[in-house]
């Protein structure tokens, strides 16, 4: 035998030697074994892509198919409760604090218990603003109902799960209206509310994928006193805005106004010279249903159902600056 050859062979051998035994995976999934049926694969770090663009085209395939044009987002804290369940865990609370006084023969730590009860106190303060927005999506609901449009305008949207967002849902679901959920994978607190339209009811992995969704489909914003997930949901949007980036104008409600005065100092903003004067005018403060559902349906009237009219079509690839 040549050498050249010997040497060929001798490399083949070395090659097959040190390829890797698929036979498993072979085994596992059959010759014909398509990729994108191969669970194991698509939940790898190399399939990251494919997870990212299918919660983009699966929200997409199901907004269109119910024919929703756009949204109004609410925001808010899921911490807040109904004026019922606020009153309820009051209640309770006194009533647990009764029993051990009498079990005991004395009252409890009256400085704990004082303490825990204006913890109860405030929740049930606070469950004004889940009213609030229970009040307020039920009538922007009706309004747009109203409007005899061939798709769905204006739907009422929010993060699905409990405190404002349910109480978002709540509202439109018992105006008759469609109502949309963008869950999230969270460890605690987030779980889908029971007001969302069932077809219209979104789970996410990724934070900016739900993002996109929020701001994608939004012609307003209403945003409740809320914790870390508002405050950035909220600022995200006005930065949008304040960069034009985005092809459409968004109308910004913060609703409490000693509530956002108290948590976000914008004026102080202005005195710093990191906003201009002119950015306060991007978000409109509002205190009532009322007040707030005027503002909303006159701005978007104005903006978007005068002529000259917008496309007609369902949801399609955002549009961008």
């Amino acid at each position: 035998m040549r050498p050249e050859r010997a040497a060929a062979r001798g490399r083949q051998k070395r090659d097959m030697e040190s390829k890797p035994d698929n036979s498993a995976i072979e085994h596992a999934l059959g010759a014909s074994a398509l990729a994108y049926l191969n669970a194991p694969f698509l939940n790898t770090p190399d399939a990251r892509p494919l997870r990212f663009l299918a919660e983009y085209l699966e929200p997409l395939r199901r907004l269109r198919f119910e024919n929703v044009h756009d949204t109004i987002v609410f925001f808010g804290s899921a911490r807040i409760k109904s004026a019922a369940q606020a009153k309820a865990a009051l209640d309770e609370f006194d009533y647990q604090n009764r029993v051990a006084a009498l079990r005991e023969g004395h009252p409890p730590d009256q400085v704990l218990a004082e303490a825990r009860r204006r913890v109860q106190l405030k929740a049930v303060e606070f469950s004004r603003y889940y009213e609030d927005a229970r009040a307020l999506a039920s009538r922007l609901t009706t309004w747009a109902r109203g409007l005899k449009h061939p798709r769905h305008r204006f739907v009422i949207a929010s993060g699905g799960g409990p405190g404002i967002m349910e109480a978002a849902n709540r509202g439109a679901a018992e105006a008759g209206g469609k109502t949309i959920g963008f869950n999230i994978q969270l460890p605690f607190e987030q779980h889908p509310n029971d007001y969302i339209t069932p077809n219209l009811n979104f789970q996410f992995h990724y934070f900016f994928m739900r993002k996109f969704w929020f701001a994608y489909l939004a012609k307003a914003l209403v945003a409740f006193p809320g914790g870390f997930g508002t405050l950035d949901e909220v600022t995200e949007l006005l930065t949008l805005s304040q960069t034009q980036k985005l092809a459409k104008k968004i109308v910004i409600v913060l609703y409490g106004k000693s509530y956002w005065n108290e948590v976000l100092n914008l004026d102080a903003l202005v005195d710093w010279g990191t906003i201009s004067p002119a950015d306060l005018d991007l978000f409109r403060f509002t205190d009532s249903p009322e007040e707030a559902a005027e503002y909303l349906t006159e701005s978007l009237t104005r903006i978007y159902l005068q002529p000259p009219a917008e496309e007609e079509g369902p949801p399609a690839i955002a549009k961008t600056r």
